[in-house]
C-alpha cells in the first residue's frame, strides 16, 4: 500500500511547518527584546505590549486584510471577518490560554480601563456607521450573491486611522511608572541597538510565519472542504493570530504577563482601527453582513468585556476567567462550522 503524497499537497505541509516553526521561535525573541527595551527606557511592560509588541504581531492581519479588499473586489468582506474573527481569537482563546497558565496579577486600572474605553468607542463607531449606511448586494470571491446590511465607507476609514494615532499618543502620554522593573546583568549586556535589531527581525519572521501558516493553512481547509467564509472567520483570523498567541504564552511562562494582556489589548484596538481603517480608507468598501454586524461584532465586543471587567473589578485574572474564555471560543467556532452547513 502507498502512502506517498501528491507534490502540491506535501510542500503545502512543509510550508505550514515551516511558518509555525518561524513563528514559535520569532516570539520568543520579540518579547525578550521588548522587555529589555521596556526596562532600559523605564517603560511600563503594558505599554510596550499595547503598543510595540501589538504592532508587530498585528502586522499579518493588516496585510491579509489590506490584501482582500485591494487585490480583489470580491472579497472585501474577508477585511472585516479577520479583523473581528482575530479579537474574538485574541480575547477569547489566546487571553484565555494565558491565564490559564498564569493568571494576570495586579492589573492596573489606570493601564487597561482608558485602552477599553477606547476600544468600545471604536466598537460603537463601526456598528452606527454600518446601521446608518445603505444596504446593498455583492458577488463574493466564489461568484455567489451576498446581501450587505451596511458599509465602512472612506471617511470612517480614515477617522478609524486617526483614532490609531491618537490611541499611539495616548499610550506615551499617559504612560506612568507602574510595572516598571530594573536592569539586572544580563540585560546590560545587551545594547539598545541589538534589542531593536531583535525586535525588527522577530516582527518579520512573525510575518513572515504568519503568511506561511494563513496561505498554507487555507488551502489545506478548503482541500478539506471547509466553506471559504468559514476559513476566513476561523482558519484566517487564528492563523495571523498566531504571533498574539506565541507572545501571550511566552510572556506569561517568563512571568511577563503584563507584556502578553497589553499585546492582547493592543492588537485588538489596532484590528478595530487598522485592520478595518486601511482598507476602508483605500476603497471606501468595505461591506458588512448580518452575521459580521449583529454576531461578530457584538461577540468581539462580548469577550473583551468578559475578559476586562473582571480583571478591573478583582484587580487581577483567573483560571476561571480563562476556561470561560475558551469555552465561549469552541461554542464560536462550533457555531460558525454548524451555521455554514445548515
Amino acid at each position: 500500500m502507498s502512502f506517498s503524497v501528491p507534490d502540491s499537497l506535501f510542500w503545502t505541509i512543509v510550508l505550514f511547518l515551516v511558518g509555525l516553526g518561524l513563528i514559535c521561535i520569532a516570539g520568543d525573541k520579540f518579547v525578550d527584546a521588548a522587555v529589555a527595551i521596556a526596562k532600559r527606557l523605564k517603560i511600563p511592560e503594558i505599554v510596550v505590549g499595547a503598543t510595540i509588541v501589538s504592532l508587530g504581531t498585528t502586522l499579518p492581519e493588516i496585510l491579509v486584510s489590506t490584501t482582500a479588499a485591494v487585490g480583489s473586489a470580491q472579497s472585501p468582506e474577508i477585511s472585516v471577518g479577520n479583523a473581528l474573527g482575530s479579537i474574538i481569537c485574541n480575547t477569547a482563546l489566546i487571553a484565555g490560554i494565558g491565564q490559564l497558565i498564569r493568571p494576570a496579577k495586579e492589573v492596573k486600572a489606570k493601564s487597561v480601563g482608558w485602552r477599553m474605553i477606547f476600544f468600545l468607542a471604536a466598537a460603537v463607531v463601526l456598528f452606527l456607521t454600518v446601521l446608518f449606511t445603505p444596504e446593498s448586494d455583492f458577488i463574493n470571491k466564489n461568484g455567489d450573491t451576498e446581501h450587505a446590511v451596511g458599509t465602512v465607507i472612506r471617511a470612517v476609514g480614515i477617522a478609524l486611522i486617526l483614532g490609531f494615532a491618537l490611541y499611539a499618543f495616548l499610550s506615551i502620554k499617559l504612560k506612568d511608572s507602574d510595572g516598571v522593573a530594573e536592569l539586572d546583568e544580563a540585560e546590560k549586556i545587551m545594547p539598545m541597538w541589538a534589542a531593536i535589531l531583535m525586535l525588527a527581525v522577530s516582527a518579520a519572521a512573525l510575518f513572515v510565519g504568519a503568511k506561511l501558516l494563513v496561505d498554507n493553512g487555507q488551502e489545506l481547509a478548503l482541500r478539506m472542504g471547509v466553506p471559504e467564509r468559514v476559513v476566513a472567520v476561523t482558519f484566517i483570523a487564528l492563523g495571523t493570530s498566531l504571533p498574539e498567541l506565541v507572545t501571550t504564552v511566552t510572556s506569561s511562562i517568563k512571568g511577563q504577563g503584563d507584556v502578553g494582556l497589553g499585546n492582547i489589548i493592543g492588537a485588538n484596538l489596532f484590528n478595530m482601527l487598522i485592520v478595518i481603517g486601511i482598507p476602508s480608507a483605500i476603497t471606501g468598501n468595505i461591506v458588512f453582513t448580518a452575521k459580521s454586524q449583529f454576531i461578530d461584532l457584538p461577540l468581539a465586543v462580548l469577550v473583551m468585556v468578559g475578559l476586562i471587567i473582571p480583571m478591573l473589578i478583582r484587580k487581577k485574572g483567573s483560571r476561571v476567567q480563562g476556561a470561560l474564555l475558551l469555552l465561549g471560543y469552541i461554542g464560536y467556532c462550533v457555531y460558525s462550522f454548524v451555521a455554514a452547513g445548515a
